[in-house]
């Protein structure tokens, strides 16, 4: 099979302002071949997908983006290097033009305005100084700067739009102010085309034009300020790597840039100092305060071997660190470019607006050319000026800024919440997907319990002591399962010595088998040892007598014959059982998942508040178990922190990985508890909760302006200056409402 390498890029995109452009380049985006998971995020303004670059041809990809009305800009990709750090933040151009073309507006708008202030100018200027046509005139020279500076960006996208026959918002903008100005205009110039208007200049709608490009501008203004501000948890995470670092080289220290670090320098730490990298400790002793990182908020001691993140400040102690990762590679690095796709990821709520989005301006301009027609010919007291200002109100209060930005606004917002809080979703739909949860599964060990094992007794049955722990010890030596490295530990401290094996064999969650000194060891659980035909009945009243309630029991056998046991035990979470009363309370049903015996599994339960437990499940099986609650039509949530927790974070609707857990797992999942409390779900499931009402809000408000103002707009109720404010504002509103997720209290 042929090794196809696929790409994944995430790149701005200029001149997006509403869900229907954001729909459009998508679309233009998706037709080529070799590209595929095309998304496109109106308040990021960035394109993410992935190409097979050896059918993709990027450049030709842009210029058919541009030809389309937007700029795909490139230039991120000529800056990539390895040693990348992720301390840059990038300027806003587009906000500075932005201000200069409203800047530019609102001084040629206000003039314009006084002169079109009816009675008092008319008994001034007319009786004294100027004749209507003069001042038609002004109007003109003063607006049409206003048109086609500030106002080209509409224009010129309306015009691309035009040749592909497609529309947007800046179509709707471009129609209704350039209707008003053409109308005006030969109004203007051609004053004896209209004989009983000539004397009366309110009927140029040279203000009207102005003043709906400058109210739009100021909205896209006022906009695009609320948004870079839904993007400082990502700018505060980027802020957190120093600008230099002080680097031993030759026992020398020298300060250096941050770019210039390399793996394996040595960076010396002072008290109060940021790490620079991630690394680990070759020297001296201190706490880091990683809260930045984790959400832990007790700074971590910190000895020789130890690891520290990068981001993360030093408290009083020295010490020195060898660079391990830098730049995007390290912990910091993949945590801004997770949080940045998971930022530019939908949630499938949106889907209901991308669906609307898809026919609205088409609708709109249908309802806006009936308008005109009515008011023109059916209403009795109706005539051009009227219905061509009902025409232009429809068109402005119609533009679908607020529902490109009711989504993506709020999920930025709450993704950055939860990073700043340890707590990493990888897209739109996890976030939104534990809203509507209606199970947790727990695993037992290393999730609900610490997972650190500890061996608490053991008892021997015509073996020496130190012959039943050689063997045991021997044969869970070659398993990486966290019981068998607290037997190996336990056997160690005890000065124990371990014996080669041969014919070694490992049965997934029930036991091992090999062959020590020409005798065959079996060491696991009870029915390990039962389907290998062994009798357990000269140990059961042991068992029963010293037997601990959390206790896992592993038994050896030797040449079929059982030698013992000893049991394995791991303290509970202190904050387990708070943790399943919050989720019980929102009505969510709680299960515990351990491959322990029935009797463990059933007291760590009921200690937590537990009442559905599955005991005894192979690694393997876990998948099922969460299987078998989806076939029941539930949504399920799986919480773990293994390697065989993998198939089942999978499997699951949503997975969520313990932090401090394998790789595997993290990776599994998409959800991350960066330091590995248990209160991490709990914070989730109200920060989804939070988010999900947030965007319901602005989904509502979104549509609530169209429902009303585009009746009122064709009732001739709606001034098209009040549509084009009404309409700038719900985008303000929008923003605003989901920067009030970054105040939440998790």
């Amino acid at each position: 099979m042929e090794n196809i390498k696929i790409e994944k890029l995430s790149l701005p995109v200029e001149g997006m302002t509403c869900a229907s452009c954001v729909s459009r380049v998508e679309k233009t985006i998706a037709k080529f071949d070799g590209v595929k998971s095309v998304n496109v995020n109106l308040a990021t303004e960035k394109a993410s997908f992935e190409i097979d670059p050896a059918k993709v041809d990027l450049k030709k990809l842009a210029e058919t983006i541009e030809d389309a009305g937007y700029k795909l800009d490139l230039s991120s990709l000529d800056k990539k290097t390895p040693n990348e750090t992720v301390s840059e933040i990038p300027a806003d151009s587009h906000l500075k033009e932005l201000t200069r073309d409203l800047i530019f507006a609102v001084i040629l708008t206000i003039p314009i305005l006084f002169l079109n202030m009816g009675v008092m100018w008319d008994n001034f200027f007319l009786k004294n100084f100027l004749t209507t046509e003069q001042i038609n005139k002004i109007l003109l020279v003063l607006t049409t700067p206003v048109l086609f500076i500030s106002g080209k960006r509409f224009y010129k996208i309306f015009w691309n739009n035009l040749k592909h026959f497609t529309a947007d918002m800046n179509s709707l903008v471009a129609i209704g102010t350039g209707s008003a100005f053409i109308y005006s205009l030969i109004l203007t110039l051609f004053p004896e085309w209209f004989p009983h208007q000539q004397h009366n200049f309110q009927h140029v709608y040279f203000d009207t034009t102005s003043v709906i490009i400058t109210l739009i501008l100021l909205g896209r203004w006022l906009e695009n300020r609320a948004k870079s501000k839904t993007g400082t948890a990502i700018k505060k995470l980027i802020e957190l790597q120093p600008k230099t670092a002080v680097v031993k080289e030759n026992n020398k220290e020298a300060e250096k840039k941050i770019d210039e670090l390399k793996i394996g320098d040595i960076v010396v730490i002072k008290p109060g100092g940021k790490i620079p990298a991630d690394g680990i400790v070759t020297s001296g002793f201190s706490s880091v305060n990683e809260a930045m990182i984790t959400g832990e908020s007790l700074p971590v001691e910190k000895v020789k071997g130890s690891t520290v993140i990068g981001g993360t400040i030093n408290t009083t102690g020295s010490f020195e660190f060898r660079i391990t990762e830098i730049g995007k590679n390290s912990v910091l690095g993949q945590i801004i470019k997770l949080v940045e796709e998971a930022q530019g990821s939908k949630a499938p709520i949106q889907n209901l607006a991308d669906k609307i989005a898809a026919v609205f301006v088409p609708t709109v301009v249908i309802i806006a050319i009936v308008t005109f027609v009515i008011w023109l010919f059916l209403i009795p007291e109706g005539n051009f000026s009227l219905a061509l200002m009902n025409f232009v109100a429809v068109l402005i209060i119609a533009c679908p800024c607020a529902l490109g930005l009711a989504t993506p606004t709020a999920l930025i917002v709450g993704m950055g919440k939860g990073a700043q809080n340890g707590i990493l979703f990888k897209d739109g739909e996890s976030l939104e997907g534990l809203n509507n949860a209606d199970v947790i599964i727990f695993d037992k060990t290393g999730t609900i319990t610490d997972g650190i094992l500890t061996v608490n007794n053991f008892y021997t049955n015509n073996i020496s002591e130190e012959k039943f722990l050689s063997f045991i010890a021997s044969l869970e030596n070659k398993s990486e399962h966290p019981i068998g490295k607290a037997i190996v530990n336990y056997s160690v401290s005890k000065n124990i010595n371990l014996k080669p094996t041969s014919d070694f064999e490992i049965f997934p969650g029930m036991g091992l088998k090999a062959k020590i000194n020409n005798e065959v060891v079996l060491a696991g659980n009870e029915n390990f040892l039962k389907e290998n035909n062994i009798d357990l009945e000269s140990v059961k009243e042991q068992i029963k007598q010293n037997s601990e309630i959390f206790s896992s029991i592993v038994f050896l056998a030797v040449n079929s014959e059982v030698k013992g046991y000893l049991t394995v035990s791991d303290s509970i979470k202190e904050n387990s059982k708070k943790v399943i009363e919050e989720i019980k309370s929102n009505k969510i049903e709680a299960v515990l998942l351990s491959g322990d015996n029935f009797n463990v599994a059933k007291n760590v339960s009921e200690t937590i508040g537990i009442t559905k437990f599955e005991a005894e499940v192979l690694p393997e099986n876990k998948s099922y178990v969460v299987d078998k609650y989806q076939k029941d039509g539930k949504k399920v949530v799986m919480v773990g922190d293994g390697i065989n927790d993998a198939p089942a974070l999978v499997k699951s609707d949503i997975g969520i990985a313990i932090g401090t857990g394998t790789d595997v797992a993290i990776e599994s999942a998409k959800v991350v508890l960066m330091n590995g409390d248990l209160n991490g779900i709990v914070k989730s499931l109200k920060l989804s909760k939070q988010t999900i009402r947030v965007i319901k809000q602005n989904l509502f408000w979104a549509f609530i302006y169209n429902v009303i103002g585009i009746p009122l707009a064709a009732l001739g109720l709606l001034n098209p200056m009040f549509a084009a404010l009404a309409m700038s504002f719900s985008s303000v509103s929008v923003v605003s409402n989901s920067l009030r997720l970054k105040r939440i209290k998790l």
